[in-house]
């Protein structure tokens, strides 16, 4: 190893010791094993510019094992991306810069939010998948975009279901510019790996289409330089890097779970240093490091960014048309796409929600050149293939439908990473029973503040013969639950297609759009603006409202004909319908007493579903708080009494 190397890693492992130190909080084990790697992969391979981090044709990196995130720290505060030495003195304090897992758009460099082991992978394949998707959609489009995806995952990561979904989803697609790092240090939190897993990773990668290379040393930056040129040299396949290296390297519980995830202290933590050769002060960066790095990594990536840009130039020359796309579509808005329009929707017809959705996706298809998604293997059934697109394959890149097999978790995970990446819009589907495996993607997508799309059909018992197990009831209060998502449940067509508006207006907020499987008659008060605001009065009382009947989805219609019933009685009634909680909560105050205007106890929520969380609009809840039963819809439902009649007969007898 040449000095200046050897004190950079140094530098590097010392950074990552007094870090971990000052908080007496973190995980120096995978840290300091890893260092060589990230050190050869910054000063000779990835291309960033740190002076312009969004920059689009960037390679991208991701810390998929997010709590050795000192180690990414150390190398921003080293190339540049303005993290200062104060900031990494405050790792892992309150609303620091440095937090205690890696996350997007909070720090400079961080490419995607991370630290569940696994999805960093998953996100790393959906970034080189839209890096391969926008290639195709232009001529000559390997000008736009050329790049590597890396990422860096350990032992724990491996083990997650999720990994090989996305492993499997890679090797299939042929991605040749992705390229991970596999830190095997053969130890994971409670002991040596071989207590939880025995499995041969280099035949397990190969069975999957990878190529696999190897390196013995983790402290060999040569072989692991050669190993990254000779990864990049594929053209078929994405590339393994295996590279066995020490977790805590250095620490007098080196090789150990000790090391995995508690500080060195002073005592060790100078052991360590004084192995690495490196006698200086703590949180000290000898300036020829600091010269080293600006020489390699900064100068490279500077000079890849004016060469992208002169040829970005002579693009936008050649290719007019195709230069105002890119520029409009390489963030994640498609607002200068967006019709206002609408279809004529026909008065007394009578459609599925998951119908009206593939509709209203094709509608949006045709003028949002960047839209592509699909569903994980259900696309006949959640109506998400694109009738104008062709299938994304190795073959056809430039394809907008994928298959994304079944893999309900990768998918949703990949999805992020296609957003995180940029230049694309997306959508996943599925049954909603089964957003149950999406759950923890859906909560990363809404961490990131990414504007990912769910389409869940399937939405109630009235799935009929599948049975409970198909049968969501407690899925959309899970939903609903997570922060920063917004859940629509939209009542009929006309609903739908606005709750499409609406997803893809979004920038910053994930949309989960839950459908229909059985027809929902086409209703005349419904209402495009009344979606865009989450709650609406779809049908007001005739003189004076005795009560409100609050529904969503379908049963709208049924709290339409309960109402009809009551004023056959002299009850009068108006009926709210409310297709998004989270969308009608950031309304005004003034806007919300306009639409629920009665006492709480005189309101009723009516749902096909659990009913927890409904207490905060009604005292009053119709739903269902047990599993379903498999029977033909029309049975079923009759079996949980869920018709207008009931509905009628519960309010009558409220007020009596």
């Amino acid at each position: 190893m040449k000095k200046i190397e050897q004190l950079s890693v140094a530098t590097i492992r010392s950074l990552v010791i007094d870090m971990i130190n000052k908080a007496n909080s973190g995980h120096p084990g995978m840290a300091l094993g890893s260092a060589p790697i990230l050190y050869t992969l910054w000063t000779k391979h990835l291309n960033s510019n740190p002076n312009e981090p969004e920059w689009c044709n960037r390679d991208r990196f991701v810390l998929s094992a997010g709590h050795a995130s000192s180690l990414l720290y150390a190398m921003l505060h080293l190339s540049g991306y303005g993290l200062s030495i104060d900031d990494l003195k405050n790792f892992r304090q309150l609303d620091s810069l440095t937090p205690g897992h890696p996350e997007y758009h909070w720090t400079k460099g961080v490419d995607a939010t991370s630290g569940p082991l696994g999805q960093g992978i998953a996100q790393a394949v959906g970034m080189a998948m839209a890096e391969a998707s926008i290639a195709a959609n232009y001529t000559d489009g390997d000008s736009l975009m050329n790049h590597y995806t890396y990422v860096l995952c350990g032992d724990g990561c491996l083990q997650e279901g999720i990994a090989q979904e996305a492993i499997s989803l890679a090797g299939h697609h042929k991605l040749n510019k992705l390229i991970l790092f596999y830190d095997s240090n053969k130890i994971t939190l409670d002991g040596k790996l071989d207590l939880s897993f025995s499995e041969e990773v280099k035949t397990r990668f190969e069975a999957s289409d990878w190529n696999v290379l190897e390196v013995e040393d983790g402290n060999d930056i040569d072989k692991i330089d050669s190993a990254i040129k000779q990864a990049k040299k594929s053209e078929e396949k994405p590339t393994l890097i295996i590279v066995h290296t020490i977790i805590g390297y250095g620490s007098s519980k080196q090789g150990t779970s000790k090391v995995h995830g508690s500080p060195l202290g002073q005592e060790d933590g100078a052991k360590a240093k004084e192995s690495y050769g490196f006698n200086y002060p703590e949180f000290t960066v000898p300036e020829e490091v600091y010269k080293h790095f600006n020489e390699t990594f900064v100068s490279r990536g500077v000079k890849a960014y004016v060469k992208y840009n002169e040829t970005y130039e002579n693009y936008a020359k050649k290719h007019k048309n195709e230069h105002v796309r890119f520029e409009l579509t390489k963030g994640l808005s498609v607002e200068n796409y967006l019709t206002e329009t609408y279809p004529d929707f026909v008065e007394g017809g009578s459609v599925a929600t998951r119908v009206s959705s593939g509709k209203a996706l094709n509608h949006y298809m045709i003028s949002i050149p960047n839209l592509i998604g699909g569903s994980a293997d259900v696309a006949g059934s959640v109506m998400t293939k694109l009738n104008l697109g062709t299938d994304f394959t190795p073959e056809t890149r430039e394809g907008h439908n994928i298959n994304w097999g079944i893999r309900e978790f990768a998918m949703a995970s990949a999805q992020n990473g296609m957003l995180l990446h940029g230049g694309v819009r997306t959508y996943v589907g599925c049954f909603c029973v089964f957003s149950d495996y999406m759950k923890p993607a859906i909560r990363m997508a809404a961490l990131s503040h990414l504007p990912a799309i769910y389409l869940f059909s399937h939405d109630s018992i009235a799935v009929g013969e599948d049975g409970p197990t198909h049968q969501p009831i407690e899925q959309l209060v899970m939903l609903r639950s997570i922060p920063n998502v917004h859940v629509i449940r939209p009542c009929d067509e006309r609903e739908t297609y606005a709750a499409w508006r609406c997803a893809l207006a979004s920038t910053k907020t994930p949309t989960a759009i839950v459908t229909s499987r059985q027809n929902l008659p086409l209703l005349n008060a419904s209402s495009t603006e009344g979606v865009s605001k989450g709650a609406y009065i779809i049908s007001n009382s005739q003189n004076e409202a005795q009560f409100e009947i609050i529904a969503t989805g379908s049963e709208v219609s049924l709290a339409l004909e309960a109402q009809k019933l009551l004023l056959e009685k002299g009850i009068d009634t108006k009926v709210v319908s409310m297709p998004s909680w989270e969308i009608f909560e950031e309304q005004t105050e003034e806007y919300k007493n306009s639409v629920l205007t009665l006492p709480y106890d005189k309101r009723i929520s009516v749902e096909m579903l659990s009913t927890f969380g409904w207490t905060k609009y009604a005292k009053h809840n119709m739903g269902i708080d047990t599993f379903g039963a498999s029977a033909p819809a029309k049975h079923v439902i009759a079996k949980f009494n869920f018709n207008a009649q009931e509905l009628a007969n519960r309010i009558e007898n409220i007020l009596k």
